[in-house]
C-alpha cells in the first residue's frame, strides 16, 4: 500500500488561475498536479469533498479515485469545478506512480510511441490567460514587453513573427486575429471588413514565409455557425492547418458536423470538454478532423488516456493542449509522447522563456521545433519551495490524523 497522509493546494496572487495540488504519501514521495480557471472554486471542491474522502487511501489505486472523483451527483461529464479538482489528483497520482517506479509517466501509461514530438507556438504574450491582454484588439498603445509578446507581433507584422519562430525552429503558430470583432454581434456575424482585418495576419505569414510554416486559427468558441462559416471558408486560402474551436460553447455536435462538412479547413476541438463522453459524441457525429483536450480541465491523464484511445478508434489525431501551467504542459507533453496518433504539443515560448521557470524546477526542452520526452521519474518536475513562500501564496494542508 502507498497510503495518502497529506494533501495541499497553493496558489499565488500574481498567477490567480492556477491551482497546484501536492499529495504526499507512507513512502516518503510527493506527486504535483495542477489546474486552472477558477482556481477558489476548486480549491473549494479539494478541501471541502476531495480531500476528506482522499486522505489515507491507496494513492496506487488511480483508476479507482478516477472513477470516483469524475461521477459527482453533479458537475460530471464537463469542466466543471469538480472536474478540474479531479484533474489535478489524477495528475499527482500519476506523478506518484512513475516517481514509485523509477519511470517517466509516458513509460508508466504503457510506453512512449515517440521521442519527440511537434511543436507548435501559440502566440500569446506573457501574460496571456494569467493577467493581462485577452481576446481584444491590440492597439498602438500595447507596446510588447519583451522579445516573445508574440500577441503583439501577430496584430503588428504576423510575417516578421512567422521569420522569428523559424529561425528558432518552430514550424507551426497559432493565431487569433478574429477575436476582437466577435463582441459587436455577440459572435452572431462577422462583417467583410472585419474579415478582411482578421485574414491580413494569415495573408502576411503567407507572403513572408510561404508555407514554410503551419498556421492555425484560433476561434475560442466565440461564433453562431454562420459566422465560423464565414471565416472558415474565407480561411480556406491560406491552407490553415485547423480552426480551433470555431463554434460558441463547442457542445452541439450536429452543428459542428454540419459546418465540418461545408468547409476544407480541418476542424479541431475542443479543450473546453471535460470527460470521455463529450468526446465520443463529437466523433460518433463526424464533427472533428483533429481531437484538442486539456489534461487539467478533462479529468487528468487517465481520462485523457481513455480520450486518445476513442482518438485513435476513430483514426483521428491528437494534440494536447497547453496555454496555462507548467504542469498541465507536461501532463500534456507525456501523454503525447505515449498516444498512438498524438501530432503536436501546444507550447507557449513567452511563458517557457519567463515565468513557467520561476514556478517549477524543471521544464520540457524545446529543440529544433520538437518537444523532446523528460527522463525524469514521474513528471519529471516539481514546485519550486520557494513558491509555497512567496507573501502571495496561499497553502492549506489537509493532513491525515
Amino acid at each position: 500500500m502507498s497510503r495518502i497522509t497529506a494533501l495541499r493546494t497553493i496558489r499565488i496572487t500574481e498567477r490567480p488561475n492556477l491551482l497546484w495540488v501536492e499529495i504526499d504519501t507512507d513512502e516518503g514521495l510527493t506527486g504535483l498536479g495542477e489546474t486552472f480557471r477558477g482556481a477558489e472554486a476548486s480549491e473549494a471542491v479539494l478541501h471541502e469533498h476531495v480531500f476528506p474522502w482522499l486522505l489515507g487511501r491507496d494513492s496506487r489505486r488511480i483508476e479507482a479515485v478516477s472513477r470516483h472523483l469524475l461521477t459527482p451527483y453533479v458537475g460530471f461529464g464537463a469542466a466543471s469545478a469538480e472536474v478540474r479538482a479531479a484533474s489535478a489528483v489524477d495528475i499527482a497520482l500519476w506523478d506518484l506512480a512513475g516517481q514509485r517506479h523509477g519511470i517517466p509517466v509516458h513509460e508508466a501509461l504503457g510506453g512512449a510511441s515517440r521521442d519527440a514530438i511537434r511543436a507548435y507556438n501559440t502566440c500569446a504574450g506573457y501574460d496571456y490567460n494569467s493577467r493581462g491582454r485577452v481576446q481584444r484588439a491590440i492597439g498602438a498603445a500595447d507596446a510588447a514587453i519583451g522579445p516573445y509578446d508574440d500577441q503583439v507581433a501577430f496584430n503588428r507584422d504576423a510575417g516578421a513573427l512567422a521569420e522569428s519562430l523559424l529561425s528558432e525552429g518552430y514550424a507551426a503558430m497559432k493565431i487569433w486575429p478574429f477575436d476582437p470583432f466577435a463582441a459587436a454581434t455577440g459572435g452572431q456575424a462577422i462583417s467583410l471588413t472585419d474579415l478582411k482585418a482578421g485574414l491580413e495576419p494569415f495573408r502576411r505569414i503567407r507572403a513572408a514565409v510561404g508555407e514554410r510554416i503551419e498556421v492555425m486559427a484560433e476561434l475560442h468558441s466565440m461564433w453562431s455557425a454562420t459566422a465560423a462559416a464565414r471565416i472558415c471558408h474565407a480561411l480556406e486560402d491560406y491552407a490553415v492547418t485547423w480552426a480551433e474551436d470555431p463554434l460558441a460553447k463547442m457542445d452541439d455536435p450536429k452543428v459542428l458536423a454540419d459546418l465540418r462538412r461545408s468547409t476544407r479547413v480541418p476542424i479541431c476541438g475542443s479543450e473546453t470538454l471535460g470527460g470521455k463522453g463529450a468526446f465520443r459524441r463529437m466523433l460518433e457525429a463526424d464533427a472533428l478532423d483533429i481531437v484538442m483536450l486539456d489534461l487539467g480541465w478533462c479529468g487528468g491523464l487517465t481520462e485523457a488516456r481513455k480520450i486518445a484511445a476513442l482518438a485513435e478508434a476513430y483514426n483521428r489525431p491528437l494534440a494536447p493542449h497547453d496555454c496555462t501551467g507548467p504542469v498541465a504542459l507536461l501532463a500534456g507533453l507525456h501523454l503525447a509522447l505515449h498516444a498512438p496518433t498524438a501530432i503536436f504539443q501546444e507550447v507557449v515560448r513567452a511563458t517557457l522563456a519567463s515565468w513557467y521557470p520561476e514556478l517549477v524546477t524543471t521544464l520540457p526542452v524545446v529543440r529544433a521545433g520538437m518537444v523532446h520526452a523528460p527522463e525524469a521519474a514521474g513528471l519529471g518536475t516539481a514546485l519550486r519551495p520557494e513558491v509555497r513562500r512567496r507573501p502571495d501564496a496561499v497553502v492549506r494542508e489537509a493532513r491525515a490524523g
